[in-house]
């Protein structure tokens, strides 16, 4: 047996007239029909249900039951789940041993979503759309653009790279009104529009949605590291800043080492109190969430010791630093990672992970 369904996914049928869906028989759908199209002349379901009543009446070579089923005006996966409860109440109603397949008549792509549902529940031969041949492509391409717009990832994709181009000009126009300098403007507009084609295009944007979830939850949230890693970015860059005012473009081997020298010796200290000032904020959120340990207490000393390394040696390049004295600070620096690591471990061995005194009778035997 062959099933001509007529799909109307949107509902227009019962919401526009007093018929009951899903409707099911050729006469019954002719008379659908023509309910609809006495509401709504411009309707494109009419055209639907009548090229159902059309199909049952040329297909001979067996039997056929034309039907109508619905979805709702509320949204694709409600009006998905609606098709497919009528769609199984169509079949529940056909009395006939043989096996059922279908015809799937739409109008238009945005109907054939649904296609997969009835799909699971009964076979499909063909799928048949019908338009007015005076606007072929008009609602396929009036929906393509509408799921467009709809999904947040694909309209960001495109309209924010669109609106950043179309903002070119007028802040162009803008700044000449101030007589600024109008390539400026647009040197940051297209840099900006560049840097965020690019972290799209390297699939950036999770990560930084994440980061930027993660420092909204700590401000909300009274996390200390919020501030000491802004406060440590500072560090950074300045330290960076001060250390490249005095390198020279190097032209051998030599100078390269001496250029790198350079600039550890004159950046290190500032990365060195960004290091300490970040692990004390962890150290003290650790503590704040009931999660401290006593080894968290190492990342500062760590952090003074490999600075006074790095520190040491580019000062015994740059010949800033006597070879006893560079030997004295590995020594004295290797010494204090090590104190530090011994001294914790045995702090939270003694005094419990959390700073409370383990006893060793309160142990279960």
């Amino acid at each position: 047996m062959l099933v001509v369904l007529c799909v109307d996914l949107d509902d227009d049928l019962g919401r526009k007239t007093d018929v009951q869906t899903p409707v099911i028989g050729q006469s019954d759908v002719e008379a659908a029909a023509v309910a609809l199209a006495t509401a709504d002349p411009e309707d494109s379901d009419v055209n639907v249900l009548f090229e159902g009543v059309h199909l049952g009446e040329t297909i001979e070579d067996e039997t056929v039951t034309v039907a109508a089923v619905t979805g709702t005006d509320g949204g694709d996966v409600a009006a998905n789940r609606a098709v497919g409860e009528e769609v199984d109440t169509v079949l529940a109603s056909l009395s006939t041993a043989e096996d059922v397949h279908a015809i799937v008549v739409t109008d238009g792509a945005q109907d054939e979503s649904v296609i997969p549902v009835i799909r699971s529940r009964v076979p499909i031969d063909s799928v048949r759309r019908v338009v007015v041949r005076q606007a072929q492509d008009l609602e396929s391409m009036y929906y393509t653009i509408k799921q467009v717009l709809a999904d947040p990832e694909t309209r960001g994709t495109l309209l924010i790279p669109l609106g950043m181009l179309l903002l070119i000009y007028p802040l162009v126009e803008f700044t000449r009104q101030f007589e600024q300098i109008p390539n400026l403007t647009l040197g940051v507009a297209s840099g900006i529009l560049g840097a965020y084609l690019l972290v799209r295009g390297l699939g950036l944007d999770r990560t930084l949605d994440t980061a930027v979830e993660r420092v909204r939850r700590g401000l909300f949230t009274g996390r200390i590291t919020v501030v000491t890693y802004v406060v440590a970015l500072a560090l950074v860059l300045i330290g960076s800043v001060n250390g490249a005012e005095d390198l020279a473009m190097p032209e051998t081997t030599a100078e390269t080492i001496n250029a790198g020298a350079r600039l550890v010796y004159d950046t290190i200290v500032w990365i060195a109190g960004a290091g300490i000032i970040a692990s004390l904020g962890h150290i003290a959120d650790e503590y704040l969430r009931d999660r401290f340990r006593w080894r968290h207490l190492n990342a500062p000393f760590y952090v003074v010791a490999i600075a006074a390394v790095l520190y040491s040696v580019a000062g015994y390049v740059l010949e800033a630093l006597s070879p006893t004295a560079l030997a004295i600070t590995l020594t004295a620096s290797t010494l204090l990672g090590v104190f530090s690591t011994l001294v914790f471990a045995i702090a939270e061995s003694k005094l419990g992970a959390n700073g409370a005194r383990s006893d060793p009778r309160d142990a279960s035997p």
